[in-house]
């Protein structure tokens, strides 16, 4: 079987033209099965807040970067210089290309991202996120302990929990972000950063930021109250969770769809009270927002129904088949 004709089967479900091409660089470091690679979305657009994470995280990455055909060869020169002029690219970085007219098919680049991630764990993260601690560190040294076991289990989603600044021009410079949690915590208080999407508090509200603020160092806390619109920023195996619903084009609904679904499999989400993101502050296309949410509204609620009813019937059936 062609590599054409395996991933036009993967990625049927998305609109199309579309092509995949896997590995089109590929990271020179072979990475440990037990590590953790970030799986990201990357445009033209956000190329210098990709460096700012690979320099910072410093372990696999998996990338999927959406070329659009019409400006493929200055896209590609660009993703060149990029690549060749960053040195931690070529160590730790793969690089996808999905080639498509089309914009913001954010879950087929994500799966795309995920499917081809080297390693037994990945975490689904939005390329604009500064990581302020080393999550990774600390998640690798306790795989044998009982957290560790249900996420290599693949039951578990850890949950990093994001910030972002109040006033959008303090959030432009990564080198200013806090590092660890008595900062971030000092700054919260002063008012100076808050929970990530502060307006549409069914986000990110089930991580319980007043439980993170007081944690004892070491916890981990379970999610207890979830959202169906909840969208934390994750850890997971990459192998058994269901893969994102690939419907959703545009903004809105459809990293939520990825999380719901994993939800009403039977995983459960953890915060890492230790740890944290902060979101690097960026113009957002406002109009295309508010008009691609509005669309996704209801395709979330078809997707919704649709997938409960999906696990009702594979109850059923495992109860009585």
């Amino acid at each position: 079987m062609s590599e054409d004709l395996f991933l036009s089967k993967a990625f049927s479900q998305s609109m199309h033209p579309l092509k995949v091409v896997p590995y089109y660089y590929r990271a020179s470091r072979t990475f440990e099965q037990n590590d953790i690679t970030i799986t990201t979305l990357v445009t033209s657009n956000r190329f210098k807040v990709f460096s700012e994470l690979v320099t910072h995280y410093q372990g696999p990455i998996s990338a999927t970067v959406h070329v659009k055909p019409s400006a493929a060869r200055a896209l590609l020169d660009a993703l060149h210089d990029l690549y060749t002029s960053t040195p931690a690219m070529s160590t730790y970085v793969d690089i996808h290309l999905v080639l498509t007219p089309f914009d913001r098919q954010l879950n087929t680049w994500r799966n795309v991202a995920r499917l081809f991630a080297r390693t037994e764990f990945v975490m689904m993260l939005d390329v604009d996120f500064a990581i302020c601690t080393n999550f990774r560190s600390a998640i690798r040294v306790s795989l044998d302990a009982k957290i560790g076991r249900i996420l290599k289990e693949g039951h578990a989603a850890l949950v990093v929990p994001a910030f972002e600044y109040v006033k959008q021009q303090d959030g432009l410079d990564q080198k200013y972000f806090p590092r660890d949690k008595q900062t971030l915590l000092s700054l919260v208080k002063a008012k100076k950063i808050d929970m990530f999407h502060r307006t549409w508090i069914p986000g990110h509200n089930s991580t319980d930021y007043p439980r993170f603020y007081s944690a004892t160092p070491g916890e981990v806390y379970k999610v207890t109250q979830y959202h169906p619109a909840y969208e934390p920023y994750v850890i997971f195996r990459k192998e058994g969770p269901p893969w994102c619903d690939e419907r959703f084009v545009g903004y809105g609904g459809n990293k939520a769809a990825c999380l719901y679904e994993m939800y009403l499999s039977g995983m459960s989400f953890y915060v890492l009270a230790d740890h944290f993101l902060v979101h690097q502050s960026h113009p957002y296309e406002e109009e295309a927002r508010k008009l691609e949410r509005k669309s996704n509204r209801k395709v979330y609620q078809d997707f919704k129904e649709e997938v409960c009813l999906r696990f009702v019937l594979r109850l059923i059936l495992t109860a009585y088949g």
